[in-house]
C-alpha cells in the first residue's frame, strides 16, 4: 500500500499532531519505533494509509524499512521524507543537507508554526 497523497498543510498537521503525541507519551527521542508512531497518529485520529508520512519523519531508516518490508509495503523513506521536509520548509528557501537527520537535528529554520502547542525544546 502506498501512502495516501496529502496536501502540504495536511502533512504539517499530521507531523505536528503525531509529534506532540509522541513527546507527550514517550518524551523527546531522536527516533521513535514505528509502532509508537503508528499508535500516536491513530490516537490523533489519522487513518493507516497516511501514517507513513509521520513514520518517515520520526523513525530511523532501518526501522522504517523493516516495518514496511514486513508489511509488504513499497514506501520509500528518502523520497517521502524529502517531500515532507520540503512541505515543512516551504517558502524558507532551504536545501536539506541530509534527509536521514533525526527530527531533533533539523537545521535552524523556522518550523515553529507546525509545533504550536507543545515544547520540543529546539
Amino acid at each position: 500500500m502506498q501512502p495516501c497523497a496529502l496536501r502540504p498543510a495536511d502533512k504539517r498537521k499530521l507531523i505536528a499532531d503525531t509529534g506532540e503525541e509522541l513527546v507527550r507519551e514517550h518524551g523527546k527521542q531522536k527516533y521513535y519505533k514505528s509502532d509508537q508512531v503508528r499508535r500516536a497518529a491513530r490516537k490523533r485520529g489519522y487513518e493507516p494509509d497516511v501514517i507513513c508520512w509521520a513514520e518517515c519523519i520520526f523513525t530511523s531508516l532501518p526501522d522504517f524499512n523493516q516495518r514496511h518490508a514486513e508489511a509488504g509495503e513499497p514506501c520509500d523513506y528518502v523520497a517521502m521524507k524529502s517531500e515532507v521536509l520540503g512541505d515543512l520548509s516551504a517558502g524558507e528557501g532551504f536545501q536539506w543537507p541530509d534527509v536521514d537527520l533525526s527530527w531533533l537535528e533539523w537545521p535552524d529554520i523556522d518550523l515553529s508554526s507546525i509545533f504550536d502547542g507543545f515544547d520540543i525544546g529546539l
